[in-house]
């Protein structure tokens, strides 16, 4: 038997706010031990966080506290640690990664900078040798041309070298238990693939272990030996990656793996209105140098693109970070300038300012990708929904619109009562549904879907996904729907683009697109999203 680096017993974290208690993780107990990878499995809520942050004890105290359970290290009980004893194993012994990389970077700190503490606060390393160290972990975690990252801030990274910046701080120390915390939800799938193909890779090298918490199942079938399902605080099962695959004994890990988004796209008339037309658009950034700041070069983030989209239809737009696809969608719905014809409902709209673009609002929505952050934090949900209609349909009575409010919420499947609540009183998927509300309660013809589902649990996305259909049939509504997540594109798409660099890669049928790529760079993205372990990585990094 390997020896058992960490092992959790009987574990229990209760929060307490206003008098009142409540239970985060309940008797939780599993092991990890020395070279293995253990999954903890959940959606939003289950404690999976919880639990992993209990281990190095980095939970709010005392707002947090553990009503029983003890955590084993190297047969060392850390609930029990001092301060010292705890500062010594943190970043040194045990190690994290968290989800969104760029909340967890220092934005006022460069690259080296970072990774320099670590280094000089648990092995006194400085200098020079502290600099040769820094790019011997930036090339091992694949960061190229690392020298010349080394002066650069998180935010002149993309997400996957922010990630694998965190990756290098992580292993600086050469951990024993590195602990990742969703560290692929926010990235592209071929991203995606690399980070968890670069994590394997130096879990082997180094001999570490490791836990690593996610919602998603496909990614835990490539990575974890072990898994443990986790609801409502709860472990209900653990096993093996592959028995707990082929053999699931409780019904909520049966349902986690029967919540990938299905079904098919309402099949597409070609006899119905065109909404949206596009010939060449472009969109181009200058960029400026020099004392005079004279333009000598663009950024082409759209360049050349033709589209059509009709009533009832979905036109997915795919690709990876940076590729175009929302600043095409933002070129769409006139909330950028851009070149080229764009046509909607038989008018050419590209040439209109911001005020003869205003009668035409309602007919256009857009759904954005963080319902939190699109969401007014101080308005009540009955105000959010009814804001555009107070802009738009002014001969309204509050009592017309109150109802009209109500009338969306009840068909986006949420309780009308709840409308004079906050956001942060909702779930995610609630959050998502209240923003969807938002856009119908206008009744549009067109809405502009940008990656509504991708901070979401996949049972989650799949009732979004059920959603957008349902509305998409009742309402004859075109759907533009920009996402990285291929299967949700699959359940939704009629047709779909292909962008890479701000061209069009490939253009056609989904059905087509999905079951006979021709292009590599679309081979690549599809073996990533669907079969990661095929992944041509080299059609991405050319």
């Amino acid at each position: 038997m390997t020896e058992t680096l960490l092992s959790i017993r009987d574990l229990s974290v209760a929060f307490h706010q206003g008098g009142e208690t409540s239970i985060a993780v309940d008797h939780i107990s599993f092991d990890i031990r020395r070279g293995e990878t253990v999954a903890l499995v959940g959606e939003s809520g289950s404690g999976k966080s919880v639990s992993a942050n209990s281990i190095l004890k980095l939970l709010p105290y005392p707002a947090a506290s553990h009503p029983s359970g003890e955590v084993f290290f190297n047969g060392k009980d850390l609930m029990k640690a001092s301060d010292q004893e705890l500062r010594h194993v943190r970043g040194n012994d045990i190690t994290m990664i968290f989800q969104e990389p760029m909340t967890s970077l220092n934005p006022l700190h460069t690259i080296e900078q970072q990774i320099d503490e670590i280094l000089e606060l648990h092995q006194g390393i400085k200098g020079p040798a502290a600099r040769t160290r820094t790019l011997e972990l930036l090339n091992q975690v694949g960061i190229r041309e690392a020298e010349k990252r080394l002066g650069a801030y998180p935010h002149q990274l993309s997400g996957g070298q922010r990630q694998r910046v965190m990756i290098a701080m992580a292993l600086a120390n050469r951990p024993e238990l590195l602990i990742a915390d969703e560290p692929t939800t926010a990235l592209d799938v071929t991203v995606q693939a690399q980070i968890l193909e670069l994590l394997k890779s130096l879990k082997d090298e180094h001999g570490m272990s490791m836990l690593f918490i996610t919602h998603d199942l496909g990614i835990v079938r490539k990575i974890a030996d072990r898994v443990c399902v986790m609801t409502k605080g709860k472990i209900v099962e653990a096993g093996p990656t592959a028995e707990i695959f082929a053999n699931p004994q409780h019904a909520y890990t049966r349902h986690l793996l029967a919540s990938e988004p299905k079904g098919e796209p309402p099949p597409c008339d070609a006899s119905k209105p065109i909404v949206i037309e596009a010939k060449d658009v472009k969109v181009w950034f200058p960029i400026k140098a020099g004392f005079l700041r004279r333009v000598v070069d663009h950024v082409k983030a759209v360049d050349g693109i033709d589209l059509t989209l009709r009533a009832g239809q979905t036109l997915g737009v795919v690709g990876e970070s940076g590729s175009g696809k929302t600043t095409l969608g933002l070129a769409l719905t006139r909330l950028i300038s851009s070149k080229g014809r764009i046509a909607f409902v038989g008018k050419d709209i590209d040439a209109y300012s911001f005020g003869e673009m205003r009668p035409l609002r309602n007919r256009m929505q857009v759904v954005f990708q963080d319902p939190y952050g699109s969401l007014s934090p101080r308005m009540s949900i009955a105000d959010i929904i009814g804001e555009g209609l107070k802009i738009h349909e002014k001969a309204l009575t509050d009592g017309e619109r109150d109802a009209r409010v109500a009338a969306a919420l009840e068909e986006v499947g949420l309780d009308p009562s709840t409308r004079w609540r906050y956001p942060h009183e909702f779930s995610g998927g609630q959050r998502q549904r209240i923003a969807i509300a938002r856009a119908m309660v206008l009744k549009p013809q067109f809405v502009m879907l940008d990656e509504p589902t991708s901070a979401l649990d996949m049972s989650v996305q799949a009732q979004v996904v059920d959603l957008l259909r349902d509305l998409q049939r009742k309402h004859n509504l075109a759907y533009l729907f920009i996402s990285h997540d291929l299967k949700v594109v699959r359940a939704l798409a009629n047709e779909v683009i292909v962008m890479r660099m701000g061209r069009v890669v490939e253009q056609g049928p989904a059905e087509r697109i999905f079951e006979a790529p021709s292009e590599d760079y679309t081979k690549a993205l599809m073996a990533a999203a669907f079969n990661l372990e095929a992944v041509n990585l080299s059609a991405i990094r050319q």
